[in-house]
């Protein structure tokens, strides 16, 4: 294959070796040392390239093939679990009475009773009552860890080690059925003392886990702090409590028994201490994975050090901001709190993977909504989270993950390398950016709640890449780059459907550019790729017979809090001189609120309203390039979505973002300039300051660094102040 056709096939190569590496690891992907092999092989891959000859494909091919036959053969011996909620009421329950053994039921029912007596339980008729909710309706619960072995019961595994059952990956937590709010049963508790960073959440739900172990298990330890129910000769029942953590050696007639850790009316925490035989067979796995990995790595891919040290550095910053925000999100389960969001869309997404293990494919494309009243993306992407990372929420993390390098990337479009370093430095690494709208800790904070923003802001930025490309002569005329770009944009607007004004005039601007410039293929491209996002007003006029164009929550009193007809009778007000009208100062209050931002502070409205004044600026700049003002035009579009809807902060990170980008491109290009000229001395002090020769050697240390060949051209104006093309 010659360089051009190689070049041109990498983006397809790349993806082919990332299978191959999942394909090593396994499904699902649910561990932190899998996961960690799966974030630097994607790094590795995506920054270096991948060969195209045959030869090195058929040989990485064969290392993992061995490498999966060596795992299934010499597996390690699997554990069956099974876990649920115990929840009771009367004769609700009654699937947990007749799945589990009597003695046992009856055990954990006294101990519900005793902890929540029922003449002191919440009335079901009050709202977000456990009462009024749903039951357990089987005696263990779904788990996603499981649907690829087909468990027993939940899933199976390998070993056993928690001291918190939100690092257990307890995914029934966050089922739609146990979404209570208040009550005399509690979801969880939050820790929020600063130094509480691995054990922040506290599951309250009572709940139980069961194991029962094969024959290879016998003389390893069961240690436990808590309440144990374990099966004897008979189906009889022993009852052992430790208050602090204890062993007890399994005998070969404890195989197959059925072993109960009860958390109800204490903390449960268990570990498996397993024999030496078995410990050497828990190891081969990961480690076949890990060889079959690098073998992928090893024979086709070709990197170098200073390509990946920016992406590594990137990522490490994230998985800090990630662990002091919430840990639990690297690889925990947290339980969402009633009412939220989050505990919404996982609970749709979990509810329709089942129905998609089931074989009702119409009854999950539904989504749980015949219309959609939540936004209805996330859901679906929920599903396919958990098809590969199981339970866990590793996939909004890898998005998480993804947000600082699409960031680097659209500042780099229009900004010199020094100022794409500093302004992405700030926008991962210092939360000065908070107040702005433009810090990764915001959306971490919300990705990490199960919230649907995020995901769609990071969607829509790899999508606005793709469509205004790299180079500073634009996209070029691929129908797949188009395709791309239409595609990760609708489904941006399926995530977060008030996304549609930026998104139309983007693509709507994408589109004429086109036209004008005869890339029919671009064209084309841009219009398949957007065609899904006719699916939501599809979904609606299937399932609920109703011509709903995204949710029907778009002109809700909650959402739409300010409509056109407020400012027309606060006009009113106006000309009769009535100052203190109810509309004036209804449309006030929402103008201070979106001048707030997304600090929803008041004192920052000054600030906003300059920075809205600059995009006007950028956006009728004709020394910028045309892209920028594209964008820039769009963004300005955008903001006033907060003249007229809630202005929530969440809901306009990504509109700040763009403003801040075009804020940088003007300071850069034009503002700098004025500002020097008009305050020359000023500038003078603040240039010659020792911070300020400090960061600028900062940056050019790490400009040379990244890319030493171009380290000089790094200063260079940016393409904000090339001529229009």
């Amino acid at each position: 294959m010659n360089p051009t056709n190689s070049s041109q096939h990498q983006p397809w190569l790349k993806l082919a070796a990332l299978i191959l590496v999942i394909a090593a690891l396994g499904l699902p992907i649910n561990g932190l040392f899998g996961y960690a092999v799966l974030v630097v092989a994607t790094v590795l891959i995506v920054a270096g390239s991948v060969a195209a000859q045959a030869r090195p494909w058929l040989a990485a091919v064969a290392a993992v093939a061995i490498c999966l036959l060596g795992q299934i053969w010499l597996a390690a011996p699997r554990i069956e679990e099974g876990h649920n909620v115990f929840i009771v009421d009367g004769e609700k329950g009654s699937a947990l009475a007749a799945g589990l053994p009597a003695e046992v039921f009856d055990f954990m029912r006294t101990e519900l009773d005793a902890k929540y007596p029922p003449e002191r339980r919440c009335d079901p008729k009050n709202f977000g009552c456990w009462r009024g909710q749903g039951f357990p309706k089987s005696a263990f619960a779904f788990s996603a860890d499981g649907i690829h072995d087909r468990a027993a019961y939940s899933r199976r595994v390998t070993g056993i080690d928690f001291a918190d059952p939100v690092w257990l990956r307890l995914g029934f937590i966050n089922e739609h059925s146990y979404n209570w709010v208040g009550g005399d049963i509690e979801r969880a508790i939050r820790d929020r003392r600063s130094l509480a960073l691995l054990h922040r959440w506290q599951l309250a739900m009572p709940w139980f886990v069961m194991y029962r172990f094969p024959a290879d298990f016998a003389g390893s330890d069961l240690c436990w702090r808590g309440e144990v129910l374990w099966e004897g000769s008979g189906g009889k029942f022993e009852t052992i409590s430790h208050a602090s953590m204890q062993c007890r050696t399994l005998a070969p007639t404890d195989a197959g028994k059925q072993i109960f850790g009860v958390a109800i009316s204490e903390p449960l925490a268990m570990r498996l201490v397993p024999s030496a035989t078995i410990r050497l067979r828990q190891l081969i796995e990961p480690a076949l994975a890990l060889v079959g990995s690098a073998a992928v790595l090893g024979l086709l891919v070709t990197w170098r050090l200073r390509r990946v040290a920016l992406p590594f550095a990137l990522i490490a910053v994230t998985l800090a901001v990630v662990f002091l925000d919430d840990a639990s999100f690297i690889g925990g389960v947290r339980p969402f709190d009633g009412g939220d969001d989050g505990l919404a869309y996982d609970g749709f997404a979990r509810a329709m993977l089942r129905q998609l293990l089931a074989g009702d494919v119409i009854g999950a494309l539904e989504g749980g909504e015949p219309v959609f009243y939540f936004t209805p993306g996330l859901r679906y992407l929920r599903v396919a989270e958990h098809l590969i990372f199981g339970e866990s929420y590793l996939g909004y993390l890898s998005l998480m993950l993804l947000l600082p390098f699409l960031a680097f990337a659209l500042f780099r479009r229009f900004l010199p390398l020094t100022w794409a370093l500093a302004m992405v430095t700030v926008f991962a690494a210092i939360p000065v950016g908070v107040l702005f709208g433009s810090s990764l800790v915001q959306y971490v904070k919300w990705a990490a709640r199960g919230f649907a923003d995020p995901a769609a802001f990071g969607l829509f930025l790899a999508g606005l890449m793709l469509l205004v490309g790299r180079s500073q002569t634009g996209p070029r005329d691929r129908l797949g780059q188009a395709l791309g770009a239409g595609l990760l944009l609708a489904l941006a607007l399926v995530v977060r459907p008030n996304l549609a004004p930026l998104a139309g005039i983007m693509l709507a601007g994408a589109g004429l550019a086109a036209l004008w410039q005869q890339q029919y293929r671009r064209v084309v491209g841009l219009c398949v790729g957007f065609l899904p996002v006719l699916g939501m007003a599809l979904h609606n006029w299937a399932y609920g017979g109703a011509l709903v164009l995204f949710t029907a929550t778009a002109t809700h009193s909650g959402t739409l809090v300010t409509p056109p007809a407020v400012y027309l009778a606060a006009l009113g007000e106006l000309m009769r001189l009535d100052f203190a009208g109810e509309h004036i100062a209804r449309a006030l209050r929402q103008i201070g609120g979106w001048l707030a931002g997304p600090s929803e502070a008041v004192v920052m409205a000054p600030l906003n309203a300059a920075a809205i004044l600059v995009l006007g600026r950028v956006a009728l700049w004709r020394g910028a390039n045309p892209w920028l003002r594209l964008t820039a035009s769009a963004t300005l579009v955008q903001q006033a979505v907060g003249i007229f809807y809630a202005t929530a902060g969440r809901y306009y990170y990504l509109t700040w973002l763009l403003t801040l980008l075009a804020v940088a491109a003007w300071l850069n290009g034009e503002g700098l300039e004025l500002i020097r000229q008009r305050w020359p001395a000023l500038s003078g002090r603040i240039a010659g300051h020792p911070a300020s020769v400090a960061l600028a050697r900062m940056l050019e240390r790490m400009v040379r660094l990244i890319d030493p060949a171009n380290a000089c051209a790094a200063a260079a104006p940016s393409s904000a102040t090339s001529e229009s093309r």
